[in-house]
């Protein structure tokens, strides 16, 4: 399996999460799907993100809304992707568009096959077992804007992700108390950081935390 999970922040911070990525394509001139989690403003999303990925000699790409009517001719176009990147935005609509449009499993199978799948912040939580980091904290969290019960995803990896993490006590608290009563292992990364799956292989990319057991460790 191959997967890289980016927290967020600017094209300059994610240069060495970046180098990871470009590391993982196998051949030149790959095709790379881009999945936003919303249809509304994504061709301004889609551009930017071809316009940072074309500094790497890629030049193929598919933009791949997944909450409006799609044929099949396009979806099977994305399935043989070399890449397929889940963008950020809110990750209970994003999920719940998923499962509407019946991809999460089509996606897990994508990434169980040798597809790259990459995602930022939303999309990156995705990965995980459940979304439930997109509740966390109170005072920084997703908005259940589409009143989503079913929080399970992909379960690509053992870990609950939270992106765009600040190291503070506030931050510490909360993802002290998850992990203990959740008995779930947690790991924060802020802006710039991120982790890449490669086979059984975690590698951490700038500096990330982990909560188990209501202890904070540093990864990286």
């Amino acid at each position: 399996m191959k997967l890289v999970l980016f927290s967020g922040g600017l094209e300059k911070d994610n240069q060495s999460l970046d180098r990871s990525f470009i590391e993982l394509l196998p051949k030149k001139n790959p095709v790379v799907t881009f999945i936003p989690s919303s249809s509304y403003l994504s061709e301004q999303e889609f551009k930017a993100f071809v316009r940072h990925y074309s500094r790497f000699k890629i030049s193929r790409f598919i933009h791949f809304p997944v909450d409006v009517p799609f044929d099949r001719i396009i979806f099977q176009e994305v399935m043989r992707s070399d890449v397929i990147h889940l963008a950020g935005g809110n990750t209970f609509y994003f999920l719940n568009s998923l499962r509407k449009a019946k991809l999460l499993l089509e996606l897990r199978k994508y990434a169980e096959k040798g597809g790259i799948l990459t995602g930022l912040s939303a999309g990156a939580i995705l990965m995980t077992e459940n979304i439930d980091m997109a509740a966390y904290p109170e005072f920084d969290r997703d908005e259940n804007v589409v009143n989503l019960k079913n929080l399970a995803s992909l379960n690509l990896v053992n870990f609950a992700f939270f992106p765009h993490f600040k190291n503070s006590a506030r931050y510490d608290a909360v993802f002290r108390k998850y992990s203990r009563t959740k008995k779930k292992l947690i790991y924060a990364c802020p802006d710039g950081a991120g982790i890449v799956v490669h086979g059984d292989e975690i590698r951490f990319v700038g500096p990330c935390y982990g909560f188990a057991g209501g202890q904070k460790f540093t990864v990286n």
